[in-house]
């Protein structure tokens, strides 16, 4: 090889090596990439009620720890379907202790992961401006007749959560046979709220955590807690969930977390861990 063919070959090298990317030089292999990525962030699957607060718990993990929380709210009713049919959730979050049950029993969580975080009640709302006020919910009382010819908004009482919660109180209660057609049963219990709050229903039951975030209702009452099966927020990982997610429910134990959900009027069920 010449002095003149020797110096093109390496001019050629050179110029080949500073056309690819610097980003390309400093890449790690592919197949490590995907790992990488998955790392740092978790995908929560958690009902509906929970948004405010979660949201607030996540951002605080998130500063802590690096790991980015995608959270997708729906009722539990319906997340716990997605999870059985293979939705990529990492942690989920119920608002009652049957659909856990029924994601556990499709082989669909870690339950060995499974604790009751939280615990809430539900109380009787009506619009900021209504006239209804103050009333005594116990045995006997007429929630037909004060609803007049409008409608009384919750959950799907058949499987989202709050409407399940709702109407075994009114069952015991003596309520339920009079106000069943007046009814509005939502996908879940923030579409619930919203009926309220912009006045298409006049009244509703929702969870306190609801009320409290929400300033377009009025807690007008509140069921009594012996009217119906505790109301427990169990979380767990599921079964495909990423090695990150056990650091993730060890937070929602930490006494940071128990701070927030408190805030929003959550009742923390566990010891907190740290």
């Amino acid at each position: 090889m010449t002095l003149f063919t020797r110096s093109l070959f390496s001019a050629l090298l050179v110029g080949a090596f500073l056309a690819v990317p610097a980003s390309a030089k400093d890449a790690k292999p592919s197949a490590m990439a995907p790992a990488a990525a998955q790392d740092k962030i978790l995908t929560v699957f958690a009902a509906a009620s929970m948004k405010n607060a979660l949201d607030d718990v996540d951002k605080a993990y998130t500063a802590k720890s690096g790991v980015k929380i995608v959270a997708s709210y729906a009722a539990s009713s319906a997340l716990a379907k997605q999870i059985e049919q293979g939705a990529p959730a990492d942690v989920f979050i119920s608002a009652d202790t049957a659909w856990m049950d029924y994601v556990n029993n499709k082989k669909s969580i870690n339950e060995s992961t499974r604790v009751n975080l939280l615990g809430n009640s539900i109380v009787l709302v009506a619009p900021k401006d209504s006239k209804i006020d103050h009333v005594a919910i116990e045995q006997g009382f007429d929630l037909a007749k004060l609803a007049g010819d409008g409608k009384v908004a919750t959950g799907d009482v058949k499987a989202v959560p709050v409407g399940k919660y709702a109407k075994a109180a009114l069952e015991k209660l003596g309520a339920w046979k009079a106000v069943e057609p007046k009814m509005a049963m939502a996908e879940n219990v923030r579409a619930a709220l919203a009926l309220v709050a912009r006045s298409e229903a006049p009244l509703g039951i929702v969870y306190s955590t609801d009320a409290k975030v929400e300033p377009g209702v009025k807690i007008v009452g509140t069921f009594p807690a012996n009217s119906h099966p505790p109301i427990v927020y169990p979380v767990a990982a599921t079964s495909t969930a990423h090695q990150g997610a056990a650091d993730y429910l060890a937070f929602l134990r930490s006494s940071e977390a128990k701070a927030i959900f408190e805030k929003y009027g959550f009742s923390f069920l566990v010891s907190p861990t740290t």
